[in-house]
């Protein structure tokens, strides 16, 4: 199609690394270009016959291409200069500009790295904004990069609607559509978009990452959506360069792939070639916004200069196939339509492209003199905000008598003016209350509509507030997770369910790499505000195994800003709920609520038929504090007993034992929270007590009591009697024999008796 680069390299390039080669390239192929130049092009006319793209949209086009090019030209040199600290680069994916031109800045897009060419074109829909400064900003790590505030270097704006990602191994598909889908969804439910209503979600990613699980997971979602009439308007940019790292991808494979995949509409597009492409892209984009169905969108790129500035690709491609792959570089392409068309001459070209070098250098310069993070206050800033006055009051803020009424059926109906409820119930009701309180709430999951749960815990949800609020999901709990972020992404407020806590574990990077980071990596600009429900924990009888009876909540306690919440009881469930939601509303948070399956129907404390670990469903306008620990015999000074869930009853089983054997008074405290743990409550008790036992029903390693002992001994209360009573490092087996691995009242006595 165009002329290709001498082969082999000439002598005066040897000694020149990849980027060098490329820059020299460029100016060569200019310089040497000898075709016939047409008439020049009005600004509204075709750029070459047939194409759907015109002169001004080429120009901006083609600038936007070397904007991408040269900031990638930078950081390659500057990075050796420690003035920049990101080299994963764009050259040979500008094309991608194609997408960001044919769609809306109020389309929610979550990119692949090699975005710069969408960000460049991007930043035109709005007036004003420089993308060469931001992005020199974000190379430097300043502190003034307004996409992370120099955490990481991410495509992120909050205006125009890019959500940053970090390391987009396939992780960002499976919200991509659920923001998609989100969009859909509030139409129904009557919600206001951040976004006009017949916005599409675009997201772009490499051919070796459609082969990943996560990524399987969510072209199987869409499908399976379409599959049923659903709406989903997500376009999936497959951007296809041949290789991922140093694995190439099978010729072919990608179009073999997707092409057939049912309810997937398959496009191509040429990402080399601005004036043949544009047309694909375009039909591209308007198919997906026109039919609301999820849209695959095949765009071929090739890679220049290597994955990322450490990959030097010499050491392993050969001479021969570098050329070739230089050769085919799309801004060859771009200079010679230019030229073709008689839109630019070679002067003008090679001024455009050296003004544009001038600018990326000029404007890294300028950022590397910009302030950076120097403090951890600094760094953790946005990863966890609370503002505890705000979330109280919201937390106990009212829902509207009427609405509580619908939602309950009458007001004799109301929760509160019932007799005790076990914990299920009480879980239950909180739901009905928040979903009255909160017109923008959804909860989803597996079985969780018309059955209402493996438990019952959601029955009678999907019949208050139908199929639009409470629907069923298919069987993918990373699909639940992505969707869950999409409707949060979207402004409203998700209660995914985890059928069991060991479901989770498949799934939970999009918890830890996904939900939880966006505040973090973004600033605070963008949010990812839901409450997980996740039943869990062991000791149900006859029905086991260790996918039923999961007792490991180590990941869950390693992910930065997470909560998580666990009540053993029904009162403090309701109230926690509360807080838990609020805490999203207020603070954009990402919460676990992890809900003891053991103790769903447990009525009973001491003796069958007394009926002790009932409680009354407390008022709506209660609410806990974050951290807030509930204290049994709190004057108690012989010996304290920190637990929660299952723990609870047991500590407090033993505990009368204890008294009634050793006659000590002692002190039992459910922690409640547990991650963060409330390190200053745990010191305290701790601190006023002779003994201390930790019951903790995890795992010996890594669970939770080891928490609670590191605050008690860095608080300089190891020096007294402490024992942990915990579970084995083993899974937990089927039947009886599930018992011989986690803790018993009986173990919990022996402690006592041995401190």
């Amino acid at each position: 199609m165009f002329a290709t680069i001498p082969n082999p390299i000439p002598a005066r390039m040897k000694g020149l690394n990849r980027a060098e080669i490329c820059d020299v390239n460029f100016s060569e192929f200019v310089k040497g270009w000898d075709g016939r130049a047409d008439a020049k092009p009005a600004a509204h006319e075709a750029i070459l016959d047939g194409s759907a793209l015109d002169a001004q949209g080429f120009r901006e086009l083609f600038e936007s291409q070397l904007i991408s090019r040269h900031l990638d030209l930078m950081a390659r040199v500057l990075r050796v200069q420690n003035k920049v600290f990101y080299t994963i680069g764009s050259s040979g994916h500008e094309g991608n500009a194609m997408v960001a031109r044919a769609a809306r800045h109020t389309d929610p897009a979550f990119l692949h790295y090699r975005s710069g060419g969408f960000m460049a074109e991007r930043f035109r829909k709005l007036p004003g904004m420089d993308p060469i400064m931001d992005s020199a900003l974000s190379f430097a790590a300043s502190a003034e990069d307004p996409a992370s505030g120099g955490r990481h270097k991410v495509w992120g704006s909050k205006p125009l609607w890019v959500l940053p990602q970090t390391s987009t191994i396939a992780s960002h598909l499976p919200k991509a559509l659920g923001t998609a889908v989100a969009i859909e969804a509030a139409r129904r439910i009557g919600h206001q978009l951040p976004i006009p209503d017949d916005s599409i979600a675009i997201c772009s990613f490499g051919d070796a990452s459609a082969n990943h699980a996560t990524a399987q997971t969510a072209f199987n979602a869409a499908s399976w959506t379409a599959y049923q009439k659903l709406p989903a308007p997500v376009l999936y940019v497959c951007e296809d360069n041949g290789i991922g790292i140093s694995v190439k991808t099978p010729t072919g494979w990608i179009g073999e792939s997707f092409r057939n995949r049912p309810d997937l509409d398959y496009f191509f597009a040429d990402g080399l070639d601005l004036a043949n492409g544009y047309g694909d892209v375009l039909r591209a984009v308007e198919h997906c916004r026109r039919t609301r169905r999820p849209t695959f969108l095949h765009l071929r790129t090739t890679r220049i200069m290597g994955h990322a500035g450490t990959d030097f690709e010499i050491e392993w491609r050969s001479i021969e196939e570098l050329v070739k792959v230089e050769s085919g570089d799309p801004l060859l392409r771009s200079a010679q339509i230019a030229l073709e068309s008689g839109l630019m001459s070679k002067d003008e070209i090679l001024a455009l492209y050296e003004d544009t070098r001038r600018k990326c250098f000029e404007a890294a310069e300028d950022a590397d003199k910009r302030p950076r993070i120097e403090t951890l206050e600094h760094v953790m800033r946005p990863l966890a905000p609370y503002t505890p006055d705000k979330v109280q009051a919201e937390a106990v803020r009212m829902p509207s008598a009427e609405a509580r009424i619908q939602a309950f059926g009458g007001e004799d109906k109301l929760p509160e003016k019932q007799v005790p409820k076990h914990l299920a119930i009480q879980i239950n009701q909180a739901l009905h209350d928040l979903f009255a309180k909160y017109p923008e709430t959804l909860l989803f999951g597996e079985d969780v509509a018309q059955k209402g749960g493996v438990y019952t815990v959601t029955k009678g949800l999907h019949k208050a507030f139908g199929n639009k609020r409470v629907f069923n999901t298919l069987l993918d709990e990373t699909m639940i997770l992505g969707m869950a972020q999409g409707f949060a992404n979207m402004g409203m407020l998700p209660i995914p369910e985890i059928q069991y806590l060991a479901y989770l574990h498949n799934a939970i990077d999009q918890i830890r790499g996904e939900a939880a980071s966006l505040q973090f990596f973004s600033n605070d600009q963008f949010r990812n505000p839901m409450v997980v429900r996740i039943a869990g924990l062991g000791y149900q009888r006859g029905f086991g195994g260790h996918f039923h009876n999961d007792n490991s909540m180590t990941a869950l306690r390693d992910i930065p800003g997470l909560v998580v919440g666990c009540a053993s009881r029904g009162d403090d469930a309701a109230m926690m709920l509360r807080t838990l939601a609020a805490l999203s509303k207020v603070d954009g948070r990402v919460s676990v609520f992890l809900e003891p399956i053991a103790l769903y129907m447990t009525k009973d404390l001491y003796e069958a038929g007394d009926g002790l670990w009932l409680t009354e469903y407390p008022a709506p306008d209660q609410a806990l504090v974050l951290g807030e620990e509930r204290v049994y015999n709190p004057d108690a000074t012989d010996c304290v007993i920190f637990s929660f869930g299952n723990g609870m009853p047991m500590s407090l089983r033993a505990t009368r034992e204890i008294e009634k054997q050793h006659g000590w008074k002692v002190r039992v405290v459910d922690l409640r929270w547990l991650v963060p743990l409330n390190e200053p409550a745990i010191a305290r008790h701790a601190g006023e007590c002779a003994r201390i036992l930790v019951v903790d029903e995890g795992r010996h390693s890594a669970g939770i009591g080891e928490g609670v002992i590191t605050a008690i001994t860095e608080a300089g209360h190891g020096g007294k009697p402490l024992k942990r009573v915990v579970g084995a490092d083993t899974y937990t087996p089927l039947a009886g024999a599930a018992f011989l691995v986690i803790p018993k009242d009986e173990d919990i006595i022996a402690a006592a008796e041995a401190l």
